[in-house]
């Protein structure tokens, strides 16, 4: 037999609205969760105008700066050592003087000083298949005569032998050990734009995308000149994939160009990736400035390069843009480098050679 609950007359109407009560509680969580109060939240501006392109107009910006045969400036150079950067340490090293001299196809001379004093700290030089750097200061481990081919590639040089995280007091060493790990073609891809070749040429095809990027207020240009002080803001970017033939599936990606669109249209990053797709160069570009005589050209006066799997980053700017000589032609000896100080040579090329065929 079921249990019947009898309650009594006067108190029905009670229960009643206490139950109308908890309905109405429950609806107006519901609604609270579905309309939710109103919360301030931050929307960064998108900074315009924005300017449109075709992806031909992309590809002639890149070959306008790629038409400048020859450059020969002055200029300063910053360069960070990223080698402990999974333990979050980097070293930064102070600016030095610099005197370049780069000519198509992929020659370089260069010649780093220290400021002031005027000591070269290191000169280097690539004829576009062969690199030659001269290591000129530290102890005798350190100052030798590195020779190489461009396309190898070499494991990163051990200069002082030493396996300590960082020596507060080795910063003249460290600096030498980056910069008997660079490679002077590494500069030329960065301050000579490769140019793109017709498709029916070179095989390649490109790709043109969209692409919206939230940026710090202080790097940008517009924010800059508006005087904005919020800090961050959108920028629109055109993307431009270069793509050859071949992979898994059946395309790879070369080069990727960013243009900033915002009042008009400027390359502002390249990115260059290795043949699994893995990032090699990330190329930053700004400061656009009048170049040589009568400021023929506009081109960038600061250029970024990050080498993220050889462990460093430099930064290059033009000390006087207008001072910038352009398109004059230089013998092929100006950019091959003489072991005139009788440096301790090292043939990467003869070492990897021994090491196979000791395994």
């Amino acid at each position: 037999m079921v249990n019947q609950i009898s309650l009594p007359t006067k108190s029905f109407p009670r229960v009643v609205s206490l139950l109308l009560l908890a309905l109405g509680l429950t609806v107006m969580s519901g609604c609270a969760s579905l309309f939710g109060v109103k919360k301030k939240i931050t929307v960064y501006p998108v900074l315009g105008p924005l300017s449109d392109a075709t992806t031909q107009r992309l590809i002639s910006e890149v070959n306008r700066l790629a038409a400048v045969r020859s450059i020969k400036g002055k200029i300063d150079i910053q360069i960070q050592d990223n080698s402990f950067a999974e333990a979050g340490l980097a070293e930064k090293y102070r600016t030095a003087d610099g005197t370049v001299y780069l000519q198509r196809p992929g020659q370089i001379y260069l010649r780093i000083q220290a400021p002031f004093v005027g000591t070269d700290i290191a000169q280097m030089t690539s004829d576009g298949e062969h690199f030659r750097v001269a290591v000129l200061q530290g102890d005798e481990k350190i100052r030798r005569f590195v020779l190489g081919t461009n396309s190898a590639s070499y494991p990163k040089l051990d200069m002082d032998n030493s396996n300590d995280k960082k020596k507060k007091d080795g910063k003249g060493e460290q600096t030498v050990n980056v910069l008997s790990s660079l490679r002077p073609q590494h500069f030329t891809d960065a301050l000579m734009i490769r140019p793109i070749e017709a498709r029916t040429n070179s095989g390649l095809v490109y790709a043109k995308s969209e692409f919206y990027q939230e940026e710090d207020a202080t790097n940008s240009q517009q924010g800059k000149k508006d005087g904005s002080k919020t800090a961050r803001v959108v920028r629109g970017y055109f993307l431009l994939d270069e793509l050859a033939a071949g992979g898994e599936t059946g395309a790879r990606l070369l080069r990727r160009f960013w243009f900033d669109r915002v009042g008009g249209i400027r390359l502002a990053r390249v990115q260059t990736f290795d043949k699994d797709g893995m990032l090699d160069s990330d190329i930053t570009y700004s400061d656009p400035k009048n170049f040589g005589e009568g400021g023929s050209i506009v081109m960038p006066s600061r250029v970024e390069l990050t080498r993220p799997h050889d462990r460093y980053k430099l930064s290059v700017s033009y000390q006087s843009p207008e001072a910038v000589e352009l398109d004059h032609e230089y013998k092929p000896s100006v950019f091959v480098l003489e072991n005139k100080w009788q440096l301790p040579t090292l043939d990467l090329d003869e070492r990897e050679r021994q090491r196979a065929n000791n395994k």
